[in-house]
């Protein structure tokens, strides 16, 4: 696929600027989570940004992004849903079947072990920056002082680690939930 045209960009990041806050406040209604709502709007721009709507749209495109986000946002509430269900009926089977001091000793490892991997997938100064943020719990002042660099590029290079772990443990979070609730 070629690359759009320069005015094709003009008009894209227009649109973006125009639509996107009202747009982010609507999906936020209804998933009352700013980084999921934040990240649903984005997949709506990403596939406006790709040329994945119809050609002829029958509605303005203002409706059509409210609609492509309304749906977006329906599809990822149902899918949470059943991830939700799902890992409920493996923990109730799970509990059925084996000791639950065991199981609750095999979910942890096994939480710890996705975690761990997915900090190792980040980039070095972007792990270092996120563990001494959560497990050492300083602050990005303090960060960045210890590291010589800015509070920007802290502040950046954790909105980068979360952003990754979140996309690598999505599939984690229902369990992680459970986790939480027993043990």
């Amino acid at each position: 696929m070629k690359p759009p045209a320069a005015a094709s960009e003009r008009e894209f990041e227009q649109l973006f600027k125009e639509h996107f806050k009202s747009l982010y406040a609507y999906a936020f209604t209804i998933l009352k989570n700013e980084a999921i709502a934040e990240e649903i709007v984005q997949n709506v721009f990403y596939k406006v940004w790709e040329k994945k709507i119809p050609d002829t749209i029958q509605i303005s495109l203002k409706a059509y992004l409210y609609k492509a986000v309304y749906h977006e946002s329906l599809n990822y509430l149902k899918h949470q849903k059943i991830k939700a269900r799902y890992q409920l009926h493996v923990m109730q089977q799970s509990n059925n079947h084996t000791d639950q001091g065991a199981s609750r000793k095999i979910l942890v490892k096994e939480l710890e072990e996705k975690l761990r991997e997915a900090m190792n997938a980040l980039p070095q100064q972007c792990r270092t920056i996120f563990q001494l943020s959560r497990f050492e719990g300083l602050k990005y002042q303090e960060i960045a002082e210890q590291l010589g660099i800015s509070v920007k590029t802290v502040e950046n290079q954790m909105g980068k680690a979360l952003k990754q772990l979140r996309v690598k443990l999505i599939d984690y979070l229902p369990i992680f939930m459970l986790a939480l609730f027993y043990i």
